[in-house]
Formats: structure tokens, C-alpha cells, sequence
């Protein structure tokens, strides 16, 4: 991994983001000259703000969403995190993500971006920052086993109809109508 890899594949993916709103498109073009000013901007240690990567995983017919009640955040949300120094692209890190945190290792993964969100936090740097969060539609097999990471204090699977209380439910649900169009 070298800052510049994971550097061109986040710019990469905002590139070939096909948005569905002119929010999301506002977004994408904040993100991208957000990386033109930092070329560390994926890596944790760059404290004004980094680019995260998380994952939406489906079960195969779509039909449930795996959710981990993060420890930090409170809620129940999307798996995802830290671009890791042995990540390649960003694409790499959300499926690392995925697995170190739902113990599932036959994930698969779209590689186009399914959407972005940036969310001020007190993450691991123990300051204030903002993530700027890259987040793809990963898909799993029928009946795979999860094991709860160390990273989270629950983790389940929900029917996409019947979210928890406390989960970000808006935002789940509109990744999951937009996964359902792929």
C-alpha cells in the first residue's frame, strides 16, 4: 500500500459515480477536491478529515442487511472503517472491513461506488475530525455464519423492512433501494 494507491482509487471510484441526486453530486465533487488538497487524505493519520470505507451486506436475495451496533457511534450501522496501511484501494479496505467484522470471508463485493456520506466524529485519533466515507454493496452467501468483532458491541442480520431502533434507518434503507437496482 502507498498513500498514492489508495489515493487514485478513492479518486477513481468519486469519478465513475454514477449519483442519483444533485446532493450526492455536490458530494462527489466536494470529495474529489477535498483529495486534490490532501494526498494523505486516505490514511487515518491526516487529522482535518480521511476517507473511510464501508460496505452495505446483503444476503444474496437482498432480502436482509447485516448491521453492527458500532461501540462509538451508539447505533446500529453499515460495517466499515479505516483505510489500513495493507489496503491497496479503497475498494480492498471496505471488503477487509466486511470481513474482520462480520467473520465472513466468501463476501463479494461491487467495486462501483454505491454511495458516500461524511460525518464529523471523535474516532480513534481521539480529536475531533470528519470521516468522508466511500461505502459499496457487498453481497453474502445464503446462511453464512457471523462472528462479532471486537469492534462492535452486537452485530446482526435485519430484514431491510424491519430495522432496529436507533439504526440509521433512512440511510439504510435508501442503500438498499439503490442496491436493489444493480
Amino acid at each position: 500500500m502507498t498513500a498514492r494507491s489508495l489515493h487514485a482509487s478513492a479518486r477513481e471510484v468519486l469519478v465513475n459515480w454514477c449519483t442519483d441526486s444533485e446532493a450526492a453530486e455536490s458530494l462527489r465533487h466536494t470529495m474529489l477536491a477535498f483529495l486534490d488538497s490532501a494526498p494523505d487524505g486516505c490514511l487515518r493519520s491526516h487529522v482535518p478529515g480521511h476517507i473511510t470505507a464501508s460496505s452495505l451486506v446483503l444476503d444474496e436475495g437482498g432480502c436482509h442487511v447485516l448491521l453492527t451496533l458500532h461501540p462509538r457511534v451508539g447505533r446500529w450501522i453499515q460495517l466499515g472503517g479505516h483505510c489500513e496501511e495493507s489496503d491497496d484501494t479503497v475498494v480492498e479496505a471496505a471488503l477487509r472491513e466486511a470481513r474482520e467484522e462480520s467473520g465472513i470471508e466468501d463476501l463479494r463485493i461491487d467495486t462501483a461506488l454505491l454511495s458516500a456520506h461524511t460525518h464529523p466524529i471523535t474516532c480513534s485519533l481521539g480529536v475531533p475530525t470528519r470521516h468522508l466515507d466511500l461505502r459499496f454493496l457487498v453481497k453474502a452467501p445464503e446462511g453464512a455464519p457471523i462472528t462479532i468483532s471486537d469492534e462492535s458491541r452486537d452485530l446482526r442480520w435485519f430484514p431491510v423492512d424491519d430495522l432496529p431502533d436507533g439504526a440509521e434507518a433512512d440511510t439504510i434503507t435508501h442503500l438498499v433501494r439503490m442496491a436493489a437496482t444493480r
